[in-house]
């Protein structure tokens, strides 16, 4: 995981293009989703974060975006509605 705040933007630019970043997230909601996303665009830079792919952003306690992932983010949610509840 990458913060926004920690890369100039023409290292982004090489990172996005070489593939080593694929995913962002908003590190106080915990979703990471598609660079594409709508969503995702509107979110402020200090608290954007960046990630190669969906392993470590689970690995990081990221939960999938509802609006660019839907498939992940249903998936998710049933093991969500699965896990059982503590008291």
């Amino acid at each position: 995981m990458m913060r926004h705040s920690d890369i100039t933007k023409s290292e982004l630019a090489l990172q996005i293009k070489s593939g080593e970043i694929t995913l962002a997230g908003n590190a106080r909601l915990k979703i990471y989703g598609l660079l594409s996303c709508k969503s995702g665009k509107r979110m402020q830079l200090h608290i954007r974060v960046f990630f190669a792919n969906e392993k470590e952003a689970i690995q990081s306690g990221y939960r999938p975006c509802g609006n660019c992932m839907s498939s992940s983010y249903i998936k998710w949610k049933s093991l969500v509605n699965k896990a059982p509840r503590h008291k």
